[in-house]
């Protein structure tokens, strides 16, 4: 029996369009857009899938900012809080998965509250 291995990128662009297009600038208030379009009951897309030109132009834009020297990749990247992605085909933008509710991944959000032990101490009825 012979099984060859098949990869396609995910998502597969034939059946997921892009949903952005860029020319020769990264348009970082376009993606903030498409996020916020995508935002529903607090929940946001995880993940920001890239083709290997709009993964370029975000480059670029993070070198822009942050110096050539602190983007060498985009492995491990988050922007706008979204994973990048790069997937191999020539051009495509577009957003997937969901988050959680931030509140409920945060650890910080199920500490209690914190109190000043002299002021809780005068609003005590003592008998």
């Amino acid at each position: 029996m012979n099984i060859t291995e098949h990869h396609t990128p995910y998502p597969d662009i034939s059946s997921v369009p892009s949903e952005l297009s860029f020319e020769d600038v990264w348009d970082g208030e376009a993606v903030s857009d498409l996020i916020r379009s995508k935002c529903d009951h607090g929940e946001t897309p995880a993940f920001l899938f890239l083709g290997r030109k709009e993964a370029d132009l975000l480059k670029e834009h993070l070198a822009e900012t942050f110096g050539e020297e602190s983007v060498v990749t985009l492995h491990g990247t988050y922007y706008m809080g979204l994973d990048v992605v790069t997937i191999d085909c020539e051009t495509f933008l577009s957003t997937g998965g969901r988050k959680a509710i931030r509140t409920l991944q945060d650890p910080m959000a199920r500490r209690p509250a914190w109190r000043d032990r002299d002021v809780d101490a005068l609003w005590q009825f003592r008998i």
